[in-house]
């Protein structure tokens, strides 16, 4: 991997270097990203009861995903993997002129999308073959949509199109959630039960809608995909802004300005149309991108423009198999294994037995993953 040369205190280059044609920095922070749904978040958990830390109610507080309107930090993890998403987009939709190139992006965008969707109905137990308990959103199902719809759009508009497109898509969902009554409902009701895109979910929506997706909808479900698409935009222009041949201080400025506004802007929207993951509010897209554009500036600077790389490692390991990884628990019996290894020093272990087989589970997933890592067998879709 190339390395960045170190920006002089004194002056800048007349010319500065071209971005390489894969930054480290966004395979680690897709890592970091990925290293809580794996678990970090148990071990956290685990660790502050074990302890009796006096920081044991706001840890456990950040980790669980606000029941309705608010955010913690929990309430990021799947919005930034979409924001990364869209981070590599420049890299991937680069084409010359030539018609053909269009044609193929176009197959390479289907391919993608109908593979993570797939991906994304087996991890939902499609080959259980029970249609009636079959969800049919999903994590993986919302990603292959975004990236599809973003992909187009990046690959055929410049980025002052795509600012008007992500402005359009925030001002419309508002508009349509506070100005459009659901059905036997009243313009601007936002409550659990009565918003405009559960009630569409509820009676649209194809496949089973399960409680622990909000229940009164699919926190995946039609409406809310739209403004995720908005959410891959946003990582879209990062990334343009990460490719342009600019000094690295510059870049590092230019996103944690932008993340600065976006947290802004969500904060002050938020009074009017609530910060709501599971609708994925407008004032939910900004809030969380801002966050997103702040961990993006904080990991390309220091890994990328400083060079300190080496702290990134296990990150950059999770990384590069993000979407093995979340699939693979599925597949792979990693609890049973940890148990069955671990097992008998950790019932010695007292409190700490809970923290000692989360970690035990972690670090084998992370082992499996450092193993492919190592042979270069990575997951690509």
């Amino acid at each position: 991997m190339p390395e960045f040369p170190a920006t002089s205190a004194i002056a800048e280059p007349a010319t500065p270097p071209s971005r390489p044609a894969r930054l480290v920095s966004i395979d680690a922070l897709r890592g970091f990203d990925m290293s809580w749904i794996m678990g970090s978040e148990n071990i956290f958990r685990e660790w502050v009861r074990a302890s009796n830390s006096r920081y044991r109610p706001f840890v456990e507080q950040q980790l669980e995903h606000v029941p309705w309107e608010g955010f913690v930090f929990y309430d990021l993890i799947y919005p930034l993997f979409l924001f990364i998403v869209g981070v590599v987009l420049p890299w991937s939709t680069a084409r010359t002129d030539e018609w053909t190139d269009i044609r193929v992006q176009h197959v390479r965008i289907a391919r993608r999308v109908g593979l993570l969707f797939l991906l994304g109905l087996i991890n939902n137990d499609l080959l259980q073959f029970d249609w009636h308990n079959l969800r049919i959103a999903g994590v993986l199902q919302r990603i292959a949509i975004c990236y599809g719809i973003a992909a187009l759009i990046v690959l055929h508009t410049t980025w002052k199109s795509q600012v008007k497109i992500i402005v359009a898509i925030l001002l419309g969902y508002w508009g349509l959630l506070s100005f459009v009554p659901a059905p036997g409902g009243v313009a601007g009701d936002l409550s659990p039960a009565g918003n405009l895109a559960g009630w569409l979910d509820r009676n649209y929506l194809p496949g089973k809608i399960l409680p622990e997706y909000y229940g009164h909808g699919d926190n995946e479900g039609y409406l809310s995909t739209i403004p995720a698409v908005a959410t891959v935009l946003l990582g879209a222009l990062a990334g343009r802004w990460l490719k342009a041949p600019r000094p690295w201080g510059q870049i590092v400025g230019g996103l944690a300005g932008a993340g600065i506004a976006c947290l802004a802007l969500g904060l002050a929207w938020g009074q009017v149309f609530p910060i709501i993951k599971n609708i994925w509010t407008s004032s939910f897209v900004l809030f969380a991108g801002g966050w997103s554009l702040l961990l993006l500036a904080l990991f390309y600077g220091v890994i990328d423009g400083l060079g300190w790389k080496r702290w990134a490692f296990p990150f950059i390991v999770i990384g590069s198999n993000a979407i093995f990884i979340y699939v693979a628990p599925g597949l792979i019996p990693f609890d049973a294994t940890a148990r069955v290894l671990f097992g008998g020093v950790a019932r010695h272990a007292g409190v700490w037995e809970p923290f000692l087989l989360v970690t035990a589970v972690f670090a084998l997933e992370w082992l499996v993953l450092w193993q492919m890592y190592r042979k270069k067998l990575f997951l690509r879709v």
